[in-house]
């Protein structure tokens, strides 16, 4: 018996179509095809590219060799079966744009389509482009459909994993200390729950473990940098991932722990992936340790630059400073004070433009040279502020700073005291009654210190016993798209309703109640007349 010319366009197919009882089968005899159905098989042995049919009411399947490639150990078995028996987990997604062909309405080109298929052993996560086109007889009437399609993905799986590296990288580049890295980072890898069911960092003695459960107790063994341990586990195949060195201390290793998609197979791009995703945040976490310890130097020379509040008899002074909590903890909000010989208090709040050791260096610069203008040129707050003006703009010193000069006078025989103060473009005084309510000391400031010698004006007025006079940086009142305004206004409120009135609990309470996230730097100096406790 003559074998079927279409046999000889089989190539590599042969014996498996060969092996195929077509009688047994809804087509029937090779000889007995439909000349459509014989054409469209011919067309498609004779191409590279994966093309399969699907012929007739029971949607048939006949295809090439390059189709083989993507339907993988489903092959020989598909041939001359019914694509619905042949792919039953993808039947629902693909059974709807078969029908829209034969309804004389195909679908067009579809890009990146998403298909679960069970074609290596276990339900995998494929996506393909292709388009279903129709095959007709002579009269027009759709007998079959065609499918020319390429699997993307390859394609898709590294545009979604680049993207996801991409954000991580972009997030991580701004981040300081480790528990933001950490933050960071948990957030990010959420979005990457195609990937990573399930994913977390184990740093030693800061994260927390939140997968309750699904994820193994670490392995013992240190892992070494670069390596990725595969394990399986009741729950599904987990990969550890080193962030650094075992911790001795700690007793663990930080690690990016993943439990990994089943429907993914563990290959190289895949463990690619998270060797690059451990990769970008073991380098944020190296940066943020050198950052971490940049914050305790600066935060230990900030404070070390600040002065202790002196003791005054009559005066109870308390002082506070916080850092920003994206700064290295270093900048320019200072407080000062001191006491001259007739008994006077003098006290200093101000800030340097910036956030870093320059700033440091040039506020204690500025608060030497205003002590010895003061100690030289006696107790008016405004002569301070002139010839501190000239000593800065004179030694062309390049700096640019707000700051309010006060003076406290020695009690007068009722115990009241006289403030004095000049205002170089500071945040107001407030005056806090010894029975409550605060008032803002508004007097119009004068320019900032370092911009342009100009005069400068001097306010005054009466410190009773039991009134505390508060100084403060910007940090304590600006936000973020509300005015100045009503920022003095919200201090002035804060302050009219705080029980407590006295210096010392006075700061105690501001500062319980600020946002652990400071924006900015915040210095408090609070002066209380009489010694009155709240």
């Amino acid at each position: 018996m003559q074998a079927d010319p279409l046999l000889d366009l089989a190539g590599p197919l042969r014996p498996a179509y060969e092996a195929v009882d077509w009688a047994a089968t809804p087509l029937g005899p090779m000889a007995d095809w439909h000349p459509a159905l014989r054409h469209a098989t011919a067309m498609a042995l004779d191409s590279e590219f994966p093309i399969t049919l699907l012929w007739g009411p029971e949607r048939v399947m006949v295809y090439n060799a390059g189709y083989v490639e993507q339907i993988i150990d489903k092959h020989p078995a598909a041939l001359g079966r019914r694509v619905q028996d042949v792919f039953p987990e993808a039947w629902d997604a693909i059974e709807p744009l078969v029908q829209q062909v034969f309804d004389d309405d195909p679908p067009g080109l579809l890009e990146d389509q998403f298909f679960p298929l069970d074609r290596n052993g276990f339900l995998e996560e494929t996506y393909f482009t292709f388009a279903y086109s129709a095959l007709r007889d002579a009269d027009h009437t759709v007998l079959g459909v065609i499918d020319i399609s390429s699997e993307t993905t390859t394609q898709v799986l590294a545009r979604r994993r680049l993207e996801l590296l991409g954000l991580l990288g972009d997030r991580l580049a701004g981040v300081r200390g480790t528990a933001e890295v950490l933050g960071v980072t948990t957030e990010v890898l959420a979005e990457g729950v195609a990937d990573m069911p399930v994913a977390e960092v184990w740093l030693p003695g800061l994260s927390q473990r939140t997968s309750g459960g699904v994820l193994p107790e670490a392995p013992l063994d240190e892992l070494p940098a670069g390596e990725l341990l595969l394990t399986e586990t009741p729950t599904g195949r987990v990969a550890w991932v080193p962030l650094g060195p075992y911790d001795e201390e700690a007793g663990a290793q930080p690690l990016l722990v993943v439990r990994l998609n089943d429907m993914l197979a563990p290959d190289d791009p895949y463990l690619g992936f998270l060797r690059l995703l451990g990769s970008t945040i073991r380098q944020a976490l190296e940066r943020a340790r050198v950052s971490d310890a940049e914050r305790r130097i600066s935060e230990t020379l900030q404070r070390s630059l600040l002065p202790q509040p002196p003791e005054v008899p009559g005066l109870v002074i308390a002082a506070r400073y916080l850092a920003a909590a994206e700064q290295a903890q270093i900048g320019g909000d200072w407080y000062d004070a001191f006491v001259l010989a007739d008994g006077t208090t003098v006290a200093v709040i101000g800030d340097i433009a910036g956030h870093d050791q320059d700033a440091a260096a040039e506020m204690a610069q500025v608060r030497s040279l205003l002590r010895g203008v003061v100690l030289t040129a006696g107790s008016s707050p405004a002569s301070a502020l002139e010839q501190l003006d000239t000593v800065v703009q004179g030694l062309d010193l390049g700096t640019v700073a707000t700051l309010v000069v006060t003076t406290i006078s020695a009690p007068a025989t009722d115990g009241h005291r006289t403030v004095r103060w000049s205002n170089a473009g500071h945040p107001p005084p407030v005056l806090i009654g010894a029975g409550g309510g605060a008032r803002l000391l508004e007097a119009t400031p004068d320019v900032l210190l370092g911009l342009i010698r100009a005069p400068r004006h001097e306010h005054e007025t009466d410190l009773a016993p039991g009134e505390t006079l508060l100084l403060y940086t910007d940090g304590l009142v600006e936000r973020r798209g509300i005015s100045i305004t009503d920022s003095l206004g919200w201090l002035r409120d804060v302050l009219d309703r705080s029980p407590a009135r006295a210096a010392e609990p006075l700061c105690e309470h501001l500062v319980a109640g600020l946002s652990p996230a400071l924006d900015d730097d915040i210095a408090l100096l609070a002066i209380t007349a009489g010694g009155v406790a709240a």
